[in-house]
């Protein structure tokens, strides 16, 4: 069991990551990498989050929405357990860690539809995953989005002055970054 978990962490941290495989998250990713103290933060709300929100929906999934035999709402359901926690996350961090909260800005709300949290919750439900392989998905799915955000805010701070040809600079350079980290991160693949 022990080492199912392991690997269950493993595939969704590195193999399968969510931002650099699977594509889910990429607005904030980009949005939030300029500063890794920033990207600190915002990947620590979205471990947070995602890894609470791997746990409620699977017990509202499993003793609420199956039971009652009301699987379309699925989606619903989730989004406003992940719109709750969102909530909770922002009005701790204005109270308790006011320059986190204003350096990220809109994009702590964005969590509410960041696809990558949903995914997580409705992944959870397709793979008919237990209680404790839900959180650790959800937590290793969180992790590997808190991985990739923080090397691509390192790399962009490096990155701030460089002589870059005037066609590469701004965007272009991010998402030619965010090729390069996905090619790299596509190396885990002999891991699985």
């Amino acid at each position: 069991m022990v080492k199912t978990l392991f690997l269950v962490l493993l595939t969704t941290s590195l193999i399968n990551n969510v931002v650099l495989s699977q594509f889910l998250g990429i607005c904030p990713f980009l949005g939030v990498s300029k500063n890794v103290k920033t990207a600190a933060g915002m990947g620590g709300a979205v471990i947070f989050v995602v890894t609470i929100a791997g746990a409620v929906t699977n017990l509202l999934y499993t003793f609420v929405i199956k039971k009652l035999n009301i699987e379309f709402l699925n989606t619903i359901v989730f989004i406003l357990v992940i719109a709750a926690l969102v909530q909770l996350i922002e009005m701790f961090l204005k109270k308790f860690v006011p320059k986190l909260h204003k350096a990220l800005g809109v994009y702590l709300p964005l969590i509410t539809t960041n696809c990558a949290v949903l995914g997580v919750a409705l992944t959870n439900v397709q793979e008919n995953n237990n209680f404790i392989t839900s959180v650790v998905t959800a937590f290793g799915t969180s992790v590997g989005f808190a991985v990739a955000i923080i090397i691509m805010a390192g790399i962009r701070e490096k990155t701030e002055n460089n002589d870059f040809p005037k066609a590469f600079k701004g965007t272009p350079a991010v998402l030619l970054t965010a090729c390069l980290m996905a090619i790299a991160f596509y190396g885990f693949n002999v891991l699985g």
